[in-house]
């Protein structure tokens, strides 16, 4: 087995002359890796929605990768993304930022390190320039605004009024910190930020009411159904069958 034309060149084209060590280790399992993830699933997402460019592949990808907990892989994709498919520095950090209230910081901890570590040896400069468009005490009503774009506005003021007394404050840190602090930020148009929503808790799992949210999160924002299943079509050799096909169950339901 070899790998074929189309999976050569594509995965030079993100990751140049680099060859993993498991192509002398298991070459057999990176050949028939390779035909699938670099030809025959980018040729159906291609189908689907030809407007999912290399470097929204390499964003959506990176966000799964980190939610699945694959930190080495993160590292490698993150710098040939960095390098080769268009990915700039504040998107490679606004992506990791945005991971903190959906995959928490117990996981994205080592990634802010490892987003660190690539950008050091390519020559970035640390810190980098200010994302913010929220302050202190502008985060809720930015948060509310931002918040009313994904969900509704009306649904927004609904979750407030609806939640119980003891967990109000639960409502309060969605609109302000999950919104207004991070969501918010420039560096990642929102569109872009609801598809990196959807790859996390895609590639996250046990959280299926939040991605159904996000499916329509992501339909508010004009990402529709062919775009989706897009993005879920580049995640499989990611993410696995499981958690692609409940992600996939939810995209049917509220798409078809």
């Amino acid at each position: 087995m070899t790998s074929s034309d189309a999976a050569k060149a594509h995965h030079d084209q993100l990751f140049g002359e680099r060859d993993s060590t498991l192509s002398e280790t298991d070459p057999e399992f990176i050949d028939y890796f390779d035909n699938f993830a670099f030809d025959e699933v980018l040729a159906d997402a291609a189908d689907l929605d030809d407007t999912v460019d290399l470097r929204t592949r390499v964003l959506v990808q990176l966000a799964a990768v980190l939610a699945a907990g694959g930190l080495a892989e993160f590292r490698v994709l993150a710098a040939a993304g960095l390098a080769n498919a268009g990915v700039s520095p504040v998107e490679l950090k606004e992506l990791v930022y945005q991971a903190v209230p959906y995959v928490g910081l117990a996981r994205v901890f080592d990634y802010l390190h490892a987003a660190n570590d690539v950008l050091g040896p390519a020559g970035v400069r640390l810190p980098l320039p200010g994302q913010a468009t929220s302050t202190p005490g502008t985060r809720q009503e930015r948060g509310k605004q931002v918040q009313g774009r994904i969900v509704g506005a009306g649904r927004v003021e609904q979750m407030h009024a609806d939640a119980p007394q003891d967990c109000k404050h639960f409502q309060r840190y969605l609109t302000g910190n999950c919104f207004g602090d991070t969501v918010a930020r420039d560096g990642l148009e929102l569109a872009t930020r609801e598809l990196l929503t959807f790859a996390m808790l895609a590639a996250l799992g046990g959280a299926d009411a939040q991605l159904r949210g996000h499916v329509n999160g992501n339909l508010n924002v004009g990402n529709g159904r062919n775009r989706l299943l897009a993005v879920l079509t580049l995640l499989v050799p990611f993410i696995g069958y499981p958690r692609t096909l409940n992600a996939l169950a939810a995209v049917n339901d509220l798409t078809n």
